[in-house]
């Protein structure tokens, strides 16, 4: 009987999760439509679309302490942080297809326009075209929500992106990157410039996070990390998607940091997983933190914006203590 129960308390969230996600609204302002099931708040919506609620309670004209309704209907914006229409999946997180419904008489064309002027190969590519023919009522993908792997229902509807949109990336950065001198430069030197920057750069940037991870920091007596090291090794995987909040910040104690760099936190805003830059204006210093999930519900964590572990307080010359802070991500 307990099993029938939890089923039927699960359907929702399952049904929300297989249905294909259909883009709505004009380029620039393109959304999701999202009904609320039970038990659902903004916090829980944020994690399956890979938002901040603070992001989806202003773009529905509600209040986000007021929380939701059963069946109360939601637009969930598509930004940068959430939509993909080129290789910008971090390793973190899948891409999850987000299609148009093709109407009467629309052309491939007129879907590049409409949709941030996504280039008609990538159309082709992501939805398998020989052609440029379309039929009305044929679901076509014109970008990816971009969801955390353990966060979002989502995920089980991942799908991989066609290498074909990768690759103008990599060229475009690797032709930006080469500056040597033709007729300066004696061939051999030359050929081997060019192979070392044509090597992928999302593996050069796996090495340099290997390297750090296998290669621990030993912890000097009074404590004082290299500079680079004290801002955190989660440093290199930080995605500013605009979000800043100011407040109060509190400490927790823990044994990780003080000689790997790994700063966490406690946040409610930012997605679990997610790296938060934090600012503590008295000193100026700056860390990078990994959110480990959102602070418990205790009179202690009132007013407070975050809370750090006491290595991340240490480095940002905070002590034990509250302090004010800054917070981006």
């Amino acid at each position: 009987m307990k099993k029938i129960i939890f089923f039927l308390l699960m359907l929702p969230f399952f049904a929300t999760a297989q249905e294909a996600l259909i883009v709505q609204g004009p380029s620039g302002n393109l959304f999701l439509n999202h009904t609320a099931a039970p038990k659902e708040s903004f916090y829980s919506i944020g994690r399956l679309y890979n938002i901040s609620p603070k992001e989806i309670a202003p773009y529905n004209k509600l209040v986000l302490e007021n929380g939701l309704t059963i069946g109360q209907s939601l637009k969930i914006p598509l930004k940068p942080v959430n939509f993909a229409q080129t290789n910008s999946v971090e390793k973190d997180e899948v891409a999850v297809p987000i299609y148009h419904k093709v109407e009467a008489a629309e052309t491939l064309f007129q879907l590049s326009n409409n949709y941030n002027k996504v280039p008609v190969t990538s159309l082709k590519s992501w939805n398998k075209l020989k052609s440029d023919a379309v039929s009305p009522g044929q679901n076509m993908i014109i970008g990816y929500l971009k969801v955390k792997k353990e966060l979002s229902a989502f995920a089980q509807q991942a799908t991989k992106i066609p290498v074909e949109i990768r690759e103008p990336v990599i060229v475009k950065e690797v032709t930006t990157t080469i500056a040597v001198p033709v007729a300066e430069t004696p061939k051999t030197k030359k050929e081997e410039i060019v192979k070392k920057k044509s090597e992928p750069i999302e593996e050069t940037k796996k090495v340099e996070a290997e390297k750090i991870k296998v290669e621990p920091v030993a912890k000097p007596s009074n404590i004082n990390l290299s500079t680079d090291l004290k801002t955190g090794v989660f440093k290199s995987f930080f995605l500013d998607s605009g979000n800043e909040e100011k407040g109060t910040a509190g400490v927790f104690k823990s044994t990780s940091g003080w000689e790997d760099g790994k700063y966490y936190c406690l946040q409610n805003n930012a997605a679990q997983g997610a790296i938060v830059k934090i600012t503590n204006p008295a000193t100026g210093k700056s860390i990078y933190a990994k959110v480990l999930d959102v602070m418990p519900d205790l009179k202690q964590n009132d007013n407070l914006a975050i809370r750090i572990s006491n290595a991340a307080a240490d480095a940002l010359g905070a002590g034990a203590a509250n302090f004010e802070c800054k917070i981006n991500y």
